[in-house]
């Protein structure tokens, strides 16, 4: 018995960090992607494959919604089941609107006071978010999604209809998937098809009836892992085919012009990859990701290194740290657009908002860390009260 509760014990610790450390280097990228000016964009993953980190957040979405909601509503009552797999995926939802209002308005506020003491080029807020208060209603109700803040409602609906993807999965995998790329096919033979956004006339810039497809590839993921211990199955052929595919993008998508560089393009022109209804060429290069990631070794053991922790820790805390990077971002183009982008601002933005990141998930994790031990102590004075109480018991009926 006891060496069956050591071995259990050692599987409880054991936690493959992959999935973590990967959603860390995502937020990473966006942190670099969405100022413009940051001469570490030039870095990211738009640079170097027809993908970019939205793709491999969504994807992980869908893997993570999974591990933490489906497999909640497969285990059924008293622990489980439909019921409180739902009220999870709202309280969520409720959440991650919480984090966008607040992001947003932030926004807003921030810009219409800094554009008083320093002229702030249009893009940085659509006009009808400039003036009056008409758009105060449309933000609420997800009817207006700025630049930048779009990918969280996009995450919202995801979630909300997670249940009816866990439906369909349970009828027949098969099932889940077929109708999954004919929806995704549909909308790409009519982008029209999408939801409205009062401050874009082509409506959501991340249109929910084609990402629903790399978030739906991404649960099924997880189930397929989830019977390997965590592990895609990788065959050689398969990591070789994912492999090419990713140099090709690579050499297809870097920016040799900016670069001063000659081309080394495989195709004369660059396949169309919209990102709008997520174009073929991008979420197989976000799957041929995580499949080398998720059936590597290596990959293990570099996300338990110091440096993969800390990219762990940060995919822990995902929301928040994508949320508090989103608003060190608007500063870093403010400050950027009105002081210039030099060396020593690109280091001082660059410090900062590293820095403020990761200080965010220590706390955060440090936070999460004690209220867990105090739950835990407040379980056991339980435990040993109830103890009490029926030594007690048994003390009176046994005078």
């Amino acid at each position: 018995m006891s060496e069956a509760k050591t071995d259990s014990a050692r599987k409880r610790k054991k936690r493959d960090h992959r999935i973590d450390a990967l959603r860390g280097i995502a937020l990473l990228m966006m942190l670099a992607d969405h100022a413009p000016q940051d001469v570490l964009n030039r870095f990211t993953l738009r640079n170097f494959g027809f993908a970019d980190a939205a793709e491999i957040f969504v994807l992980l979405a869908g893997y993570a919604s999974w591990l933490a909601y489906g497999r909640l509503i497969l285990r059924g009552p008293p622990t489980g089941g439909w019921l409180m797999g739902i009220e999870r995926i709202v309280r969520r939802c409720w959440r991650l609107y919480l984090f966008q209002m607040v992001m947003l308005l932030v926004s807003v506020l921030t810009i219409r006071q800094w554009r008083h003491y320093s002229p702030v080029p249009v893009d940085f807020l659509e006009p009808e978010l400039a003036h009056g208060h008409e758009w105060i209603w449309r933000v609420l109700s997800l009817q207006a999604l700025p630049n930048n803040l779009n990918i969280l409602p996009l995450y919202i609906v995801l979630l909300l209809g997670f249940p009816l993807l866990v439906f369909l999965w349970k009828i027949s995998p098969w099932l889940l998937a077929a109708a999954s790329f004919a929806l995704w096919g549909l909308i790409n033979s009519d982008p029209t098809l999408n939801l409205p956004n009062w401050l874009d006339p082509d409506g959501w810039y991340f249109n929910p009836f084609a990402w629903q497809l790399i978030f739906t590839l991404g649960m099924l993921a997880a189930i397929v892992a989830g019977k390997r211990d965590g592990n895609l199955p990788g065959p050689l052929w398969a990591k070789l085919i994912a492999g090419a595919y990713l140099l090709f993008g690579a050499l297809e998508c870097f920016p040799y012009e900016s670069w001063n560089l000659p081309s080394l393009r495989p195709l004369a022109d660059v396949p169309q990859a919209d990102k709008s209804d997520l174009a073929i060429w991008r979420w197989v290069d976000a799957m041929a990701i995580l499949l080398l990631v998720q059936s590597s070794l290596t990959a293990t053991k570099l996300s338990e290194t110091r440096i993969g922790q800390g990219l762990a820790l940060l995919g822990r805390h995902s929301l928040e740290v994508f949320s508090f990077g989103t608003i060190l971002d608007l500063f870093a183009r403010l400050v950027m657009n009105s002081f210039g982008d030099g060396w020593v601002i690109q280091i001082l933005v660059n410090v900062l908002g590293l820095a403020g990141v990761y200080g965010v998930a220590v706390w955060l994790d440090r936070h999460r860390r004690q209220a867990a031990l105090m739950a835990g102590e407040t379980r056991k004075e339980a435990r040993e009260e109830e103890k009490k109480d029926r030594d007690a018991e048994i003390g009176d009926a046994n005078p």
